[in-house]
Protein backbone atom coordinates (compact mmCIF):
# COMPACT_ATOMS: atom_id res chain seq x y z
CA UNK A 1 0.00 0.00 0.00
CA UNK A 2 2.83 2.35 0.89
CA UNK A 3 4.54 1.61 -2.44
CA UNK A 4 1.40 2.42 -4.40
CA UNK A 5 1.02 5.70 -2.52
CA UNK A 6 4.68 6.56 -3.24
CA UNK A 7 4.32 5.92 -6.95
CA UNK A 8 1.11 7.93 -7.03
CA UNK A 9 2.85 10.95 -5.49
CA UNK A 10 6.26 10.75 -7.19
CA UNK A 11 5.17 9.56 -10.65
CA UNK A 12 3.75 12.90 -11.82
CA UNK A 13 6.91 14.69 -10.65
CA UNK A 14 9.12 12.39 -12.73
CA UNK A 15 6.85 12.79 -15.75
CA UNK A 16 6.90 16.55 -15.33
CA UNK A 17 10.70 16.54 -15.27
CA UNK A 18 10.79 14.45 -18.43
CA UNK A 19 8.45 16.88 -20.18
CA UNK A 20 10.62 19.79 -19.15
CA UNK A 21 13.65 17.92 -20.42
CA UNK A 22 12.01 17.38 -23.80
CA UNK A 23 11.10 21.07 -24.02
CA UNK A 24 14.70 22.05 -23.25
CA UNK A 25 15.93 19.61 -25.90
CA UNK A 26 13.55 21.04 -28.51
CA UNK A 27 14.69 24.55 -27.60
CA UNK A 28 18.36 23.55 -28.04
CA UNK A 29 17.60 22.03 -31.46
CA UNK A 30 15.74 25.19 -32.56
CA UNK A 31 18.65 27.43 -31.53
CA UNK A 32 21.12 25.14 -33.32
CA UNK A 33 18.99 25.19 -36.49
CA UNK A 34 18.86 29.01 -36.44
CA UNK A 35 22.64 29.24 -36.03
CA UNK A 36 23.25 26.80 -38.90
CA UNK A 37 20.81 28.70 -41.15
CA UNK A 38 22.47 32.03 -40.38
CA UNK A 39 25.91 30.56 -41.12
CA UNK A 40 24.65 29.15 -44.43
CA UNK A 41 23.21 32.51 -45.55
CA UNK A 42 26.45 34.26 -44.58
CA UNK A 43 28.47 31.71 -46.57
CA UNK A 44 26.28 32.14 -49.68
CA UNK A 45 26.65 35.91 -49.53
CA UNK A 46 30.43 35.51 -49.24
CA UNK A 47 30.51 33.19 -52.26
CA UNK A 48 28.68 35.68 -54.50
CA UNK A 49 29.09 39.41 -53.68
CA UNK A 50 26.31 40.27 -56.15
CA UNK A 51 23.81 38.00 -54.38
CA UNK A 52 21.17 39.70 -52.23
CA UNK A 53 18.83 38.43 -49.53
CA UNK A 54 15.93 38.94 -51.94
CA UNK A 55 17.67 36.56 -54.36
CA UNK A 56 17.90 33.95 -51.61
CA UNK A 57 14.21 34.37 -50.82
CA UNK A 58 13.32 34.04 -54.52
CA UNK A 59 15.29 30.82 -54.74
CA UNK A 60 13.87 29.41 -51.49
CA UNK A 61 10.28 29.72 -52.71
CA UNK A 62 11.18 27.94 -55.97
CA UNK A 63 10.21 30.77 -58.32
CA UNK A 64 10.64 30.22 -62.04
CA UNK A 65 13.19 33.00 -62.26
CA UNK A 66 15.51 31.75 -59.51
CA UNK A 67 18.99 30.79 -60.61
CA UNK A 68 21.69 28.51 -59.28
CA UNK A 69 24.76 29.95 -57.60
CA UNK A 70 27.80 29.09 -59.67
CA UNK A 71 30.57 27.14 -57.94
CA UNK A 72 33.53 29.18 -56.79
CA UNK A 73 36.44 28.04 -58.92
CA UNK A 74 38.75 30.75 -57.60
CA UNK A 75 40.56 29.23 -54.64
CA UNK A 76 43.17 31.95 -54.23
CA UNK A 77 42.91 34.40 -51.36
CA UNK A 78 43.96 37.41 -53.42
CA UNK A 79 42.08 40.68 -53.53
CA UNK A 80 38.80 40.78 -55.44
CA UNK A 81 38.19 43.05 -58.41
CA UNK A 82 35.55 45.72 -58.87
CA UNK A 83 32.01 44.57 -59.71
CA UNK A 84 32.75 41.28 -57.94
CA UNK A 85 35.36 40.01 -60.40
CA UNK A 86 37.48 37.19 -58.93
CA UNK A 87 40.66 39.19 -59.60
CA UNK A 88 41.29 42.90 -60.20
CA UNK A 89 41.79 44.12 -63.74
CA UNK A 90 45.22 45.60 -64.59
CA UNK A 91 45.69 49.12 -63.28
CA UNK A 92 45.26 50.72 -66.72
CA UNK A 93 41.95 48.93 -67.43
CA UNK A 94 38.27 49.52 -66.79
CA UNK A 95 36.27 46.74 -65.12
CA UNK A 96 32.80 45.63 -66.15
CA UNK A 97 30.30 42.89 -65.37
CA UNK A 98 26.94 42.36 -67.08
CA UNK A 99 23.99 40.10 -66.26
CA UNK A 100 21.16 39.57 -68.69
CA UNK A 101 17.63 39.43 -67.30
CA UNK A 102 16.11 36.18 -66.06
CA UNK A 103 12.72 35.35 -67.65
CA UNK A 104 10.42 38.40 -67.47
CA UNK A 105 10.84 38.83 -63.73
CA UNK A 106 14.44 39.61 -62.76
CA UNK A 107 15.86 42.58 -64.64
CA UNK A 108 19.41 42.89 -66.01
CA UNK A 109 22.42 44.39 -64.25
CA UNK A 110 25.27 46.40 -65.69
CA UNK A 111 28.24 47.22 -63.43
CA UNK A 112 31.13 49.45 -64.53
CA UNK A 113 34.16 50.32 -62.42
CA UNK A 114 32.43 49.10 -59.25
CA UNK A 115 29.27 51.13 -59.85
CA UNK A 116 25.98 49.35 -60.60
CA UNK A 117 24.64 51.53 -63.41
CA UNK A 118 21.61 49.38 -64.20
CA UNK A 119 20.18 47.28 -61.39
CA UNK A 120 17.70 44.42 -61.60
CA UNK A 121 15.18 46.19 -59.34
CA UNK A 122 15.37 49.61 -61.00
CA UNK A 123 11.98 50.79 -62.24
CA UNK A 124 13.56 52.17 -65.41
CA UNK A 125 14.38 48.67 -66.57
CA UNK A 126 12.14 47.70 -69.46
CA UNK A 127 11.74 44.34 -71.05
CA UNK A 128 13.88 44.60 -74.13
CA UNK A 129 17.26 46.29 -74.52
CA UNK A 130 19.02 48.12 -71.66
CA UNK A 131 22.01 50.31 -72.54
CA UNK A 132 24.71 52.12 -70.55
CA UNK A 133 26.96 54.65 -72.32
CA UNK A 134 30.43 55.43 -70.91
CA UNK A 135 32.99 58.05 -71.94
CA UNK A 136 36.04 56.08 -73.15
CA UNK A 137 38.58 58.64 -71.93
CA UNK A 138 37.21 59.55 -68.49
CA UNK A 139 35.22 56.43 -67.61
CA UNK A 140 32.28 58.67 -66.77
CA UNK A 141 28.75 57.29 -67.05
CA UNK A 142 27.17 59.48 -69.74
CA UNK A 143 23.70 58.07 -70.39
CA UNK A 144 21.34 55.14 -69.81
CA UNK A 145 18.46 53.90 -71.92
CA UNK A 146 15.86 51.12 -71.64
CA UNK A 147 13.76 50.20 -74.66
CA UNK A 148 10.75 47.91 -74.77
CA UNK A 149 11.17 45.65 -77.78
CA UNK A 150 7.93 43.73 -77.29
CA UNK A 151 5.32 46.45 -77.68
CA UNK A 152 7.38 49.64 -77.55
CA UNK A 153 8.65 51.92 -80.32
CA UNK A 154 11.87 50.96 -82.05
CA UNK A 155 12.21 54.60 -83.17
CA UNK A 156 13.11 55.52 -79.58
CA UNK A 157 15.97 53.00 -79.62
CA UNK A 158 17.17 54.26 -83.02
CA UNK A 159 17.15 57.87 -81.82
CA UNK A 160 19.13 56.90 -78.70
CA UNK A 161 21.73 54.94 -80.68
CA UNK A 162 22.22 57.86 -83.09
CA UNK A 163 22.70 60.23 -80.15
CA UNK A 164 25.67 58.30 -78.77
CA UNK A 165 28.81 60.38 -79.27
CA UNK A 166 32.00 59.12 -80.85
CA UNK A 167 34.48 57.82 -78.30
CA UNK A 168 31.81 56.12 -76.19
CA UNK A 169 31.81 52.63 -74.70
CA UNK A 170 28.41 50.95 -75.00
CA UNK A 171 27.24 48.17 -72.66
CA UNK A 172 23.99 46.32 -73.45
CA UNK A 173 21.95 43.68 -71.62
CA UNK A 174 18.72 42.03 -72.75
CA UNK A 175 15.63 41.45 -70.61
CA UNK A 176 12.75 39.14 -71.58
CA UNK A 177 12.33 39.87 -75.32
CA UNK A 178 14.95 42.07 -77.02
CA UNK A 179 14.09 41.42 -80.66
CA UNK A 180 10.41 41.57 -81.69
CA UNK A 181 10.41 45.29 -82.58
CA UNK A 182 13.96 45.42 -83.94
CA UNK A 183 14.21 46.48 -87.58
CA UNK A 184 17.10 46.60 -90.02
CA UNK A 185 18.08 50.16 -89.13
CA UNK A 186 18.33 49.42 -85.41
CA UNK A 187 20.27 46.21 -86.05
CA UNK A 188 22.70 48.03 -88.36
CA UNK A 189 23.38 50.74 -85.76
CA UNK A 190 24.15 48.12 -83.12
CA UNK A 191 26.32 46.16 -85.57
CA UNK A 192 28.33 49.36 -86.11
CA UNK A 193 29.12 49.33 -82.39
CA UNK A 194 30.84 45.96 -82.88
CA UNK A 195 28.09 43.37 -82.41
CA UNK A 196 28.32 40.32 -84.64
CA UNK A 197 25.20 38.60 -83.28
CA UNK A 198 22.62 41.39 -83.51
CA UNK A 199 21.55 40.32 -87.01
CA UNK A 200 20.52 36.91 -85.61
CA UNK A 201 18.89 38.10 -82.37
CA UNK A 202 15.38 36.68 -82.05
CA UNK A 203 12.37 36.52 -79.73
CA UNK A 204 13.40 35.99 -76.08
CA UNK A 205 17.05 35.28 -76.82
CA UNK A 206 19.36 36.27 -73.97
CA UNK A 207 22.16 38.61 -75.06
CA UNK A 208 24.84 40.82 -73.52
CA UNK A 209 27.29 43.01 -75.41
CA UNK A 210 30.10 45.54 -74.88
CA UNK A 211 31.36 47.60 -77.79
CA UNK A 212 32.09 51.16 -78.74
CA UNK A 213 31.26 53.97 -81.15
CA UNK A 214 34.44 55.02 -82.97
CA UNK A 215 36.56 54.35 -79.90
CA UNK A 216 40.35 54.49 -79.86
CA UNK A 217 40.51 50.92 -78.59
CA UNK A 218 38.69 48.44 -80.81
CA UNK A 219 36.73 46.28 -78.35
CA UNK A 220 33.93 43.77 -78.64
CA UNK A 221 32.66 41.40 -75.94
CA UNK A 222 29.50 39.42 -76.65
CA UNK A 223 27.57 36.39 -75.42
CA UNK A 224 24.16 35.04 -76.36
CA UNK A 225 21.88 32.09 -75.65
CA UNK A 226 19.11 31.20 -78.06
CA UNK A 227 15.53 30.78 -76.91
CA UNK A 228 14.89 27.06 -77.43
CA UNK A 229 12.24 25.19 -75.45
CA UNK A 230 14.28 22.01 -75.61
CA UNK A 231 17.30 23.60 -73.93
CA UNK A 232 15.76 26.55 -72.01
CA UNK A 233 16.32 26.62 -68.27
CA UNK A 234 13.05 28.41 -67.56
CA UNK A 235 10.61 26.89 -70.07
CA UNK A 236 9.94 29.94 -72.28
CA UNK A 237 13.30 31.61 -71.52
CA UNK A 238 16.97 30.60 -71.64
CA UNK A 239 19.20 30.86 -68.59
CA UNK A 240 20.77 34.08 -67.36
CA UNK A 241 24.07 35.23 -68.89
CA UNK A 242 26.97 36.63 -66.84
CA UNK A 243 29.84 38.32 -68.67
CA UNK A 244 32.78 40.14 -67.14
CA UNK A 245 36.03 41.58 -68.38
CA UNK A 246 38.60 44.36 -68.57
CA UNK A 247 38.72 47.23 -71.10
CA UNK A 248 42.07 48.97 -71.72
CA UNK A 249 42.09 52.67 -70.85
CA UNK A 250 43.33 55.15 -73.44
CA UNK A 251 44.80 57.78 -71.11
Amino acid sequence: MFMLTFLFLVGPLVLHKRQRGKKKLRFVFMVAALIISACLVFKLLQMDPELTLSDLVERSVGGAASYQLKPDNHKDDGSKGKCGLPKPCPENNYTFKIYSGATNIIGPRICFEGKMIIEKDTRGNRRGINIAVINEITGEHVNTGSFNMWNGKVEELIEFLKSIEDGSLVLIASFDDPATKLNDEARTLIAELGSSYISQLKFRDNWVFVGGKKTITNISFEQHIKNDRETNKYEGWPEIIEMEGCIPRTD
